[in-house]
């Protein structure tokens, strides 16, 4: 591939990381793949319609980091890019001490709302599983908690453009689920307390040992410090970091709430028949990504340096391997009825209009994030701010709208719908920027 070929050093790191994330990420595709009809299998497609939205919940309490896992990615680049490696020390040493403090608290205090829920009634589920629920969602939301702070490594390892060793880190943890959760199908009956301690254990296991090895080898210099922990520092990565906070948010509400409404327009099933679709289709976004994870950190690195000639080479580059990316997902969308009856046999039936509607999603998501990488790289995020909330104020009504009239895609079509506007203006603010031409709210 031509993205390969030239012999910058920047590209050069992004060549390894492409190499070593390939076959991490063929690994992690697998064992996503193969964790559906095995936890179909240990639960029932409804629990598991269930366990997807409970989990979509908890996945919420990431962004309380209000910024500060963006914002150290872009600081701690600049600092590396620069060599001064004692202010990056106290950039992360900083990070790890608030999202300890934010996290702990934030914690505490859900983890004694969870039982003022009445869960079954918000999932649509039978009454007699409220109490296992408020179990469950206590298991994940103390493991997720602990997942976040020693996340912060993947972070570190992203700023030193070593994509590759944080896809490996990630990838060891699902592996490790998936060998309990089948251990867990041949010798224990169905339970969602299982089932979440099995997803949710082996991740923090493996950041808690990732932490100590590269803190202690790899990036010795770079190792926190509760003497180098400095407020002044979090407000330098939050004068960023906040606005990544904001368009996490909006995020969150446009795409985090999808299984919540998908769940009421349609029940549960409804929810595994489009996260199995999308699970499916986003192998597509998921090989993009081995191009396009690295490419934060070096655009943050190129932009320091004001290195433009790399970044519109790159650009291009990018712009062809999208191209290909496309000619794929058309590819995976003709086959998709029988790659689900060779996946998971007649457990899930998916119809095609489903798997269209998101293979169209899955074209703007692709083109958005492309963009957007190489925005949040550079730093100038105010107009995919302002993009995000005006999506997040409208989508959750129109999705209901449409969900009540055509079901689970009328809910999709309305993310369609949302992604159409930051397709065409990302495109143009990175356009204007890599030609120098961005003024006004394309360069803030």
């Amino acid at each position: 591939m031509n993205i390969l070929s030239s012999s910058h050093y920047r590209t050069s790191i992004i060549k390894k990381n492409i190499i070593g994330s390939f076959g991490v990420k063929i690994i992690s595709i697998l064992t996503t793949l193969l964790l559906v009809p095995i936890t179909i299998n240990y639960i029932s497609s409804e629990l598991y319609g269930t366990w997807l939205t409970l989990t979509s919940i908890i996945g919420w309490i990431s962004f309380f980091d209000i910024g500060f896992g963006n914002g150290l990615k872009n600081k701690l680049a600049i600092a590396i890019s620069l060599g001064d490696f004692q202010k990056g020390k106290i950039y992360i040493s900083t990070t790890y001490f608030f999202i300890s403090l934010i996290f702990g608290v934030a914690g505490l205090i859900i983890y004694f709302i969870i039982p003022l829920i009445n869960w079954t009634a918000f999932l649509n589920v039978s009454t007699i599983l409220n109490d296992q629920l408020i179990n469950v969602i206590r298991i994940v939301l103390i493991f997720f908690i602990f997942q976040m702070i020693l996340k912060i490594i993947s972070t570190v390892i992203s700023a030193n453009q070593h994509n590759a060793l944080g896809s490996f880190i990630d990838s060891l943890g699902q592996v490790l689920s998936l060998l309990v959760i089948f251990t867990l199908t041949k010798t224990t009956f169905p339970s969602l307390n299982y089932l979440a301690l099995a997803f949710s254990g082996p991740p923090v296991l493996m950041f808690f040992l990732a932490s100590l090895w590269f803190y202690s080898k790899k990036y010795k210099k770079l190792s926190p410090q509760f003497s180098c922990v400095d407020s002044s520092y979090a407000k330098d990565i939050l004068s960023l970091g906040g606005n990544f906070f904001i368009i996490q948010i909006a995020v969150l509400v446009l795409y985090q709430t999808t299984n919540i409404i998908i769940s009421k327009v349609d029940g549960p099933e409804a929810v595994t028949v489009y996260n199995v679709a999308y699970k499916y289709l986003s192998v597509s976004l998921m090989f993009f990504n081995i191009v396009l994870s690295p490419i934060w950190a070096a655009f943050t690195d190129a932009y320091t340096q004001s290195d433009y000639i790399w970044m519109n080479t790159i650009y291009k580059k990018l712009t062809k391997l999208y191209y290909i990316t496309m000619i794929l997902l058309l590819f995976m969308l003709v086959i998709s009825p029988l790659v689900y009856k060779i996946w998971l046999g007649n457990k899930v039936n998916v119809p095609f209009s489903v798997s269209m509607l998101i293979a169209i999603y899955m074209m703007l998501n692709v083109w958005n994030a492309f963009h957007s990488m190489i925005i949040n790289g550079i730093g100038k995020i105010k107009l995919q701010l302002y993009i995000s909330l005006i999506a997040t104020i409208f989508n959750i009504p129109v999705a209901m709208i449409l969900g009540r009239i055509f079901g689970i895609k009328g809910v999709i079509i309305s993310m369609i719908f949302f992604s159409i506007l930051p397709a065409v203006l990302l495109f143009f603010q990175t356009k204007k920027i890599l030609l120098k031409q961005a003024k006004g709210i394309w360069n803030k």
